[in-house]
């Protein structure tokens, strides 16, 4: 929520905080410099610790220039919250195009994940200082990931290649739990002899999840889902 009390949607052009017209391209370019040095600045630091001062300091952009994109530090925070929201987006759905059945889409949109979530360790701390900065934002943050991905799996469910007697919601929301756990466990974590994070998850790891999912939606035969009734 930005202090105009409004949640930005991110599929609108963004504009100026001073004038409220869209940005120019030179505007836009500015505006993305400052959202990778917060970023940076955030990661690092937390945002307690962090300062409109250090940001634009690491975006190499004088402070007066700050506020013709945004009007506060929590302004820049939120909007970088739903920055790294559309861009994992893209890199999952990116990820998954041309996939042959919904199965293989999963592996592939989890790749897309993992690769992102590698090379922004920032979306871990980030999203989970939310929930004290912006909790509104945090949600919204989730919830565009589960709609998608619930729209995919009932798709799927209609096709029958997920289990019919899944919820889609509630699946929806376990694997994107998963995920982020894998993610958080084995790549925020995991360091090597010298200290350095990895630069993708561990293919065992992801093998070991992707059979997990791979059991888990499979759809089941007649006498299967018997069983399971029974």
């Amino acid at each position: 929520m930005s202090s105009s009390g409004e949640l930005v949607d991110d599929a609108q052009a963004p504009v100026s905080s001073a004038t409220g017209r869209p940005l120019t391209k030179r505007g836009e370019a500015t505006r993305r410099r400052l959202l990778e040095a917060a970023e940076l600045v955030f990661a690092e630091q937390g945002y307690h610790e962090a300062s409109i001062v250090k940001i634009t300091e690491r975006a190499g952009i004088g402070l007066g220039t700050f506020y013709l994109y945004f009007d506060s530090k929590q302004a820049i925070f939120e909007a970088l919250v739903l920055d790294l929201n559309r861009r994992v987006r893209h890199s999952m759905s990116e990820s998954m195009e041309g996939a042959s059945s919904r199965l293989e889409a999963e592996r592939a949109g989890f790749a897309g994940f993992f690769r992102f979530t590698a090379e922004h360790p920032a979306l871990y701390r980030v999203v989970r200082e939310a929930e004290f900065v912006s909790p509104e934002v945090l949600r919204l943050h989730y919830t565009r990931i589960v709609e998608g991905y619930e729209a995919g799996l009932r798709a799927a469910q209609a096709a029958g290649d997920v289990d019919r007697a899944l919820d889609p919601q509630t699946t929806a929301w376990a694997l994107m739990g998963m995920g982020e756990l894998i993610g958080m466990r084995f790549l925020l974590w995991e360091r090597d002899a010298d200290g350095r994070p990895p630069s993708e998850l561990d293919p065992v790891v992801f093998a070991g999840m992707t059979r997990f999912i791979d059991n888990a939606l499979a759809p089941r035969t007649g006498a299967a889902q018997g069983e399971e009734q029974g």
